[in-house]
């Protein structure tokens, strides 16, 4: 791609993680200021995890591997062992900006 979205907009909020939680996996928020690994709709992207906690990427755009590619617009996604999948029953809308389907991945907006 030509153009970069990285920066656009980007906010980091830090949560108490439960349970194993992947760097660059959806993840849902599970009690007050806690949030484990997606497997549904989701509220970000974890940025890292050290010490217990996660810096959890909430808007902006973030690059996030998938099972079932999303059409590039607005689609329905939901999220499911630390990946994305195209859910047109349950997920959430989210802009969809590129899909590279070489390396399975989709760049969204949050």
């Amino acid at each position: 791609m030509n153009v970069s979205f990285n920066g656009f907009n980007e906010n980091t909020v830090t949560f108490e993680a439960q349970g194993t939680i992947t760097v660059g996996a959806p993840v849902m928020i599970t009690a007050n200021g806690k949030v484990s690994a997606a497997s549904g709709a989701f509220c970000g992207i974890c940025k890292s995890v050290r010490n217990g906690y996660a810096a959890v990427q909430l808007r902006g755009y973030a690059v996030v591997p998938y099972t079932n590619a999303p059409s590039v617009g607005f689609s329905k996604i939901s999220a499911g062992s630390g990946k994305i999948t195209a859910d047109s029953t349950n997920g959430r809308e989210f802009l969809v900006i590129d899909v590279d389907t070489t390396a399975k991945t989709a760049g969204i907006m949050l």
